[in-house]
């Protein structure tokens, strides 16, 4: 049974992380599948494609310069026996040689996907190493949202990020407010670079009518209405610390 979508892979990859006991979010930094488990050092990166190429390659090792922990992972296409990019010995020695590891999804009619992990991930003995800065960063993206909002692999969407989860509630304040100053903006936002925000606009979101003092644009009335149903999320996890909303 063969998949139409890349993202058709990611809620198998996330059910079998998480029930290894990781936080796993999408599209984060790139990434299409990060997970961080309480008990390890480093994150986890998955890239996921729907067959075996160059590109999905290449991306792994890229990654390998936030973790030693890569994984890519692919559709195992019962059908396509024999072809190129489903040659799981060859395949999986390649990937062992890189340092890279390798997981395979095998979707069917009549039940659940089966995930199998041909090779674990040991980056750190091919020579590379991570680099503090991008891990950091992807560590502070990942916990900076509130939850998980995208799919991993899609291609042509826009993106949750930690951003624009802090633009639409800063949004969201100046909506409630008419119209509203920074400070205000922060104070019933939480947010703390809300004055930021506004001032630099970036999604367009906001108009300077006077000094010190936003309105919400016909653009950013629009995107809280297209994100409402995360923005409700979003208070019931505040409301309730500890519970995240996926």
């Amino acid at each position: 049974m063969a998949v139409q979508h890349e993202t058709e892979l990611y809620k198998p990859l996330k059910q079998y992380f998480e029930k290894l006991g990781y936080l796993v979010k999408s599209e984060v930094r790139h990434c299409d599948l990060v997970g961080i488990h309480s008990g390890q050092t480093e994150p986890l990166i998955v890239e996921i494609k729907k067959t075996f190429n160059l590109a999905l390659l290449l991306q792994g090792l890229e990654r390998q310069k936030m973790t030693r922990e890569v994984y890519l992972a692919v559709e195992r296409n019962r059908a396509k026996k024999g072809a190129h990019n489903q040659r799981w010995s060859d395949l999986t020695a390649l990937c062992q040689r890189l340092g890279l590891g390798l997981m395979t999804v095998t979707f069917y009619k009549t039940k659940s996907p089966f995930v199998e992990v041909l090779c674990t991930p040991s980056g750190y003995e091919t020579g590379r190493r991570a680099s503090k800065l991008r891990t950091s960063r992807l560590i502070n993206e990942f916990h900076e949202r509130s939850g998980d909002y995208n799919v991993g692999g899609s291609t042509g969407r826009k993106l949750y990020t930690a951003y624009r989860e802090k633009a639409l509630k800063v949004a969201a304040a100046v909506q409630a407010g008419g119209q509203i100053s920074p400070r205000k903006a922060k104070e019933h936002s939480g947010v703390s670079a809300a004055a930021a925000i506004m001032q630099h606009n970036y999604y367009g979101w906001f108009q300077r009518v006077a000094r010190g003092s936003y309105v919400l644009t016909e653009t950013g009335t629009a995107a809280l209405a297209e994100y409402e149903t995360m923005l409700r999320n979003l208070e019931r996890a505040e409301a309730a610390p500890g519970l995240e909303e996926v």
